[in-house]
């Protein structure tokens, strides 16, 4: 089965007229995306927009062999003509089935949204699931296998993908792209990389995929150090990374810090941020956590993992460190080092880049520099990839 994108963008395109914005000024020439509208195998398509004909010429399809004509949410603006010759749009009531024509067979599947998703199976039994923007099916029953290709709003609904993966929708072989692609994302680069850790990624518009197909996007990397300074957004990077996944563990490693309310507050704002499905473990234990088979794992963060082991071995005491507290960090380090190179689980680990700043005046503040240096190197040393954030911007240092 075949499927021609027409258009890859939100309802309103991209850039959107009249919007100043710095992705829509990025979003000319190739980066430019109509509204989205699939073509499927010639025979159906989903979502008629207004350019619908000209985009199908401009991929060197034709639409005279189009058999149905389907539409997945309201259609804000100039209602789009239908050409000569096209069916008269229509939309397929939630849990009904429609067989084409041309063997093609469409279940409608509910949303939680305005609008409704398709599920559309081709005559050789291949299958796909479009979604409509800003939607994540209300009531999918599991499929008896993951989709091909499942094409929706990643950026705006990762949960919606997420719940496909728990219902087992969206296996390791799912095609899964992007679509509805809004200013909400810069586009280029940093699009491609938000979207391949998601599993996911964006192809032009105009591009003719096969369902069925290897996926494009290479697998995520397994295990990330997120690493920045201050308020740089690296939590927020690291939270991203995972948003699409169901049943993520955050281990937190902060813990409660009783008369501390701007503590309190930084707390809460986190867990607000994060998805309902995901469970919070209150922990410095990490490797048995690394050990344990189970969900991706987001430790948020090393810095104060490490504050918590410093604690733990007298660290902070320089006759103490001398004699025992060196040596015991030491094993502790290694033994959360050598769970990170072992572990089966898929890792998100924040830490805080140090060192750029002002020399610490006191012998312990410069130990604990110089220690969580070394426990950053060698925590990245296992990561197939590393990302360091600087003002909201991730640059890839690794992978």
């Amino acid at each position: 089965m075949d499927v021609t994108l027409l258009g890859t963008g939100a309802p309103e395109g991209l850039p959107r007229p009249d919007c100043p914005c710095a992705a829509c000024a990025a979003a000319r020439g190739p980066a430019a995306r109509a509204a989205t509208a699939l073509l499927v195998d010639g025979a159906l398509l989903l979502d008629l927009t207004p350019g619908t004909v000209t985009a199908a010429a401009r991929a060197g399809r034709s639409l005279q062999g189009v058999r149905q004509v389907l539409l997945t949410h309201p259609h804000d603006g100039p209602p789009a003509a239908a050409p000569p010759g096209l069916p008269a749009a229509g939309r397929v009531p939630d849990g009904r089935e429609l067989t084409l024509i041309s063997g093609h067979r469409v279940r409608a599947v509910p949303m939680d949204a305005p609008g409704t998703g398709y599920e559309v199976a081709s005559p050789e039994g291949a299958k796909l699931l479009y979604l409509p923007p800003g939607g994540a099916p209300a009531g999918l029953a599991a499929p008896t296998r993951p989709y091909g290709m499942v094409l929706l709003d990643v950026t705006g609904r990762p949960d919606a993908l997420a719940r496909l993966r728990e219902t087992g929708g969206v296996g390791p072989e799912t095609d899964v792209v992007a679509v509805h692609l809004d200013h909400d994302v810069p586009p280029g680069a940093e699009l491609a990389r938000r979207l391949a850790a998601a599993g996911a990624r964006a192809v032009p518009d105009g591009a003719t995929l096969s369902v069925g197909a290897p996926p494009g996007p290479p697998p995520a990397p397994r295990r990330t150090l997120v690493t920045g300074g201050a308020r740089s957004g690296k939590s927020l990077e690291a939270e991203r990374r995972l948003e699409s996944y169901p049943g993520v563990v955050y281990a937190a490693t902060g813990g409660a810090r009783s008369g501390d309310p701007e503590w309190a507050l930084r707390v809460g704002a986190h867990r607000e941020r994060r998805p309902s499905s995901w469970r919070t473990e209150e922990t410095c234990e990490l490797a048995p956590l690394l050990a344990a088979d189970g969900p991706p794992l987001l430790v948020d963060c090393l810095s104060l993992w490490l504050t918590d082991a410093m604690d733990r071995v007298g660290a902070w005491d320089d006759e103490v460190w001398e004699k025992t507290g060196r040596r015991k960090l030491r094993e502790r380090v290694e033994e959360l080092v050598a769970a990170v190179r072992a572990t089966r689980r898929t890792v998100v680990a924040v830490t805080n880049e140090t060192g750029s700043g002002v020399v610490p005046a006191t012998a312990s503040g410069r130990r604990f520099r110089d220690e969580l240096g070394r426990l950053n190197a060698a925590f990245a040393a296992e990561c197939e990839q590393v990302v360091l954030v600087v003002a909201g911007q991730a640059l890839v240092l690794r992978g």
